[in-house]
């Protein structure tokens, strides 16, 4: 049976997961940035944001070792990943360029 992670990046539309933590600097100067992705690209993409510490066996799953770390998904394929901030724009081309 399909975890709800499974059918979360199991999806047409690409999906962007921000492994984060409450406790991360540098997490909580992403959210933002997130938020600018999502308001500029509407529809195109999916964000979900999973809090590692909560969620210790997804991240553990995904070899998670530094937050903020994204990846994309489409239809159950991770096509990109990278720990750390990265800027509005860069974010923006990547889901595009996948």
């Amino acid at each position: 049976m399909k975890s709800s992670f499974d059918k979360i990046i199991d999806s047409d539309t690409p999906v962007l997961i921000d492994f984060f933590a409450d406790w991360c600097g540098p997490c909580k100067i992403l959210a933002p940035i997130l938020k600018q992705v999502k308001e500029e690209m509407g529809d195109a993409v999916k964000i979900v944001k999973i809090d590692v510490d909560k969620n210790q066996t997804l991240a553990s799953k995904y070899q998670v070792r530094g937050v903020p770390t994204m990846m994309l998904f489409k239809n159950g394929k991770q096509l990109w990943r990278q720990s750390g901030v990265l800027q509005k724009n860069d974010i923006v081309n990547i889901i595009k360029s996948n």
